[in-house]
């Protein structure tokens, strides 16, 4: 059963793995595709981060958890930002760029991160956003009996929305100008949001290992009644987590949800009968194409033309290729790939 249930899950990422690719096309579609998509894959990470998580609850073991989550998400953040910097750098010096104004801007963005860097920066946020909300999940599962936790949870959903309010109908304009116009390091606010998310995946842990037949017809319905009303224009549903876009108290649980218990479900069906080994392949090296794909796009799209299969083809195979050699040629590939496991302390033998 632990292997089955290990299946659907990275069978599931790395599905929506292509997903996060895909919605990244700059191209025109007819279909609203990234819209859709919008709508539930990043809460669907954050729900099956949360399905693993164990709390910590004995003494001295905060500060090795903390550690071994940063070495497991930072560490390569850190390593992707700082190459993807250099190749830039190295382009702009070859095309004339001489400005060292420029230059201390953009370190000033990188190192500020989150919803402030664009481009090929593109998805870093989500990263960062994931390490602060393992941390706050964490100290609340610690310090908090589970009646707290879920006020505490209602509270910071409720924060999280206020500043959406803010920065969407106060501020006002474009999703991505509003939301820079609230100041915060590495998305860190935004952790508000993805820690309910989360916690949906850690107190529902039971649910999620195996969606009943009702709770699919029930997800389908509702994901249905969402989309049609949406293409009707009853609704004008939007979700952005990168850009504080989640103004709606009740849609911003419902939709994500249901999206995410048909999308679970459906694979839990299709890998109790297939492999699909591909995807778990995908996922292995999920990593790369999270950080690599955009930079991909950016890098060859002055060469060739290409339409949506052509860039998700390339934002998929490329990073897969590169992971791979990180992983064969570089000292401490693994590590720089998020593959960081502590040494376990060896048992003195007593006679």
């Amino acid at each position: 059963m632990k292997k089955k249930r290990l299946t659907w899950v990275d069978v599931t990422k790395g599905f929506l793995m292509i997903l996060v690719v895909i919605g990244h096309y700059p191209g025109e579609l007819d279909f609203p595709l990234a819209k859709y998509i919008y709508w539930f894959h990043m809460p669907a990470f954050f729900i099956l981060s949360g399905l693993f998580f164990k709390p910590v609850l004995e003494k001295g073991l905060m500060k090795p958890t903390i550690h071994k989550r940063f070495m497991q998400l930072i560490v390569p953040y850190l390593f992707f930002l700082v190459s993807i910097t250099l190749i830039r750098y190295g382009m702009e010096i070859g095309s004339g760029n001489r400005e060292l104004s420029w230059y201390l801007n953009d370190l000033w963005t990188l190192a500020v991160g989150g919803r402030f860097i664009r481009g090929a920066y593109g998805v870093f946020w989500f990263v960062t956003t994931l390490f602060f909300t393992y941390i706050f999940f964490l100290l609340l599962t610690k310090y908090f009996n589970r009646t707290k936790q879920f006020i505490i949870l209602g509270v910071f959903y409720t924060i999280a929305h206020l500043e959406s309010i803010i920065a969407m109908h106060v501020i006002g304009g474009k999703p991505s100008e509003a939301a820079q116009s609230i100041p915060m390091i590495w998305n860190i606010d935004v952790a508000l949001m993805a820690i309910v998310y989360f916690a949906i995946g850690y107190y529902l842990k039971d649910f999620w290992m195996d969606i009943s037949k009702r709770g699919m017809v029930a997800a389908l319905v509702v994901s249905v009644t969402a989309v049609l009303l949406d293409s009707f224009q009853v609704i004008d549903y939007r979700l952005s987590m990168k850009f504080l876009r989640y103004d709606h108290f009740v849609l911003d649980l419902v939709i994500p949800l249901s999206f995410t218990i048909l999308l679970v479900g459906v694979f839990q069906f299709i890998t109790a009968r297939l492999s699909l080994s591909w995807l778990r392949k995908i996922e292995q090296h999920s990593l790369s194409i999270m950080y690599l794909h955009i930079f991909a796009d950016i890098i060859l799209n002055d060469y060739f033309t290409y339409g949506l299969i052509g860039f998700t083809a390339i934002g998929v195979f490329i990073p897969i290729v590169v992971s791979i050699l990180i992983n064969k040629l570089l000292p401490h590939g693994k590590l720089l790939l998020g593959g960081f496991s502590p040494k376990k302390k060896s048992t003195p033998i007593t006679t």
